[in-house]
């Protein structure tokens, strides 16, 4: 084979046709739609002209999306910037008037928010769940409602729910959750009916990297992997740049990869899962066992006591974060990410038991360099801000409702 006759392979990539989509005049307003209103985010208070230079769009362009996003609320025009000669552009600022309300739905109890379009925490209330779905689902409801009625100046966009377990993306409903079993109750239609806005359910793992994704911490990372650590493991997966979620939203349930077939019953009915040895509820048990105690203590208070130096409770967080160590080559031999965020319970705890975690990936790797491992941004609020970034990114762009 000549040098040219190579060259002309190397040239040609396989496309799977079953998979084409020629791009339409409606997705590139979408996409340029989005670049300006992401500019915005990051650069207000911004003028048009800079918004023109830093994107390579059009003037025009620029200024017809503008007055778009100023129509639908998401912008607002303020201050006039003075200059000596020509004109005074007006800056652009996200409307901090529309707001979205956001829940974290756990096992045992749920957290409600409103969050304005800057990210910013109005307000938060604690809900206490109890088994049964419809009056769970109440009770979040009635929350928001209460929240609403105190924000009766604001716009809200919608709301963003975000679940531990499986949602399918296209019937928006619950299909996994061993420590819910909610999987036969509709929340999304309970709380659309009630509220009279468009309701957004995600997986809490998938809402948690999404967040991550919209503050630009991954910038410049294409393969990434975050992992959650509460009542059970959940993760989600940033494959060469695209958030993968796989037939019916269930990629990535390493949570429920046994690792022990001799180990503890898990809530999805096998043996051993990693969930099982490195949850925040494999913690309270190990505690349990290692001071003969049939009491669960809370999870912030067994972290607590190790952080203070008690004994029992640094050995159960041990044996936690020693197997969240092991876990992880489920996550590296198969993903090979560049980046794995942690979030949950034991970010609280990071810088001691960190380096723990650390150690035992280190140790597990098949081959090559191991992956940046850190906690998220401020990991108490990585759920509800997921929950919020949802709704932005499914209704600011061509999802938008008419």
């Amino acid at each position: 084979m000549t040098a040219s006759s190579r060259s002309s392979v190397r040239g040609i990539r396989r496309i799977d046709l079953a998979y084409v989509k020629l791009a339409s005049s409606e997705d590139a307003r979408d996409i340029n739609r989005d670049i300006v209103l992401e500019l915005i985010r990051c650069k207000q208070p911004i003028a048009r002209a800079d918004l023109a230079r830093l994107s390579g769009l059009q003037p025009s362009t620029v200024s017809a999306i503008v007055e778009q996003l100023i129509a639908e609320k998401w912008v607002t025009e303020g201050a006039v910037v003075r200059r000596p000669r020509g004109r005074r552009p007006t800056l652009l600022s996200l409307n901090d008037r529309l707001v979205i309300l956001a829940a974290d739905i756990r096992p045992n109890q749920g957290i409600v928010a409103l969050v304005d379009l800057n990210g910013r925490f109005l307000e938060r209330e604690t809900v206490s769940l109890v088994r049964q779905p419809e009056r769970s689902g109440q009770k979040i409801i009635t929350c928001m409602q209460l929240i609403l009625s105190r924000h009766a100046d604001r716009s809200c966009e919608g709301v963003g729910i975000s679940m531990p377990g499986r949602v399918d993306p296209e019937t928006q409903r619950l299909i996994l959750a061993p420590n819910l079993k909610w999987t036969n109750y509709d929340l999304k239609t309970a709380v659309q009916d009630a509220m009279g806005l468009r309701v957004e359910l995600a997986n809490a793992a998938n809402a948690c990297l999404l967040s991550e994704l919209w503050s630009g911490r991954l910038d410049g990372v294409r393969d990434a992997v975050l992992v959650t650590v509460s009542e059970g493991i959940g993760t989600a997966i940033l494959a060469n740049g695209q958030l993968i979620t796989g037939t019916n939203g269930l990629a990535g349930e390493f949570g429920h990869s046994p690792i022990d077939p001799s180990g503890p019953l898990c809530g999805c009915g096998q043996r051993g899962c990693w969930e099982m040895f490195a949850s925040s509820r494999a913690g309270q048990r190990y505690y349990a066992e290692i001071s003969k105690n049939d009491g669960v203590i809370p999870i912030p208070q067994l972290l607590q006591l190790a952080e203070e130096g008690d004994k029992r409770a640094i050995e159960a967080v041990m044996r936690q974060v020693t197997w969240l160590g092991r876990g992880l080559r489920l996550v590296t031999a198969s993903l090979a990410p560049r980046k794995i965020l942690i979030t949950g319970d034991i970010a609280t705890v990071w810088p001691r038991f960190g380096p723990i975690v650390q150690r035992e990936m280190e140790k597990t790797m098949l081959a090559g360099t191991p992956p940046q491992l850190e906690i998220t941004t401020d990991p108490e609020l990585a759920r509800l801000r997921g929950a919020a970034a949802v709704v932005l990114q499914r209704h600011s762009g061509s999802n938008r409702p008419a």
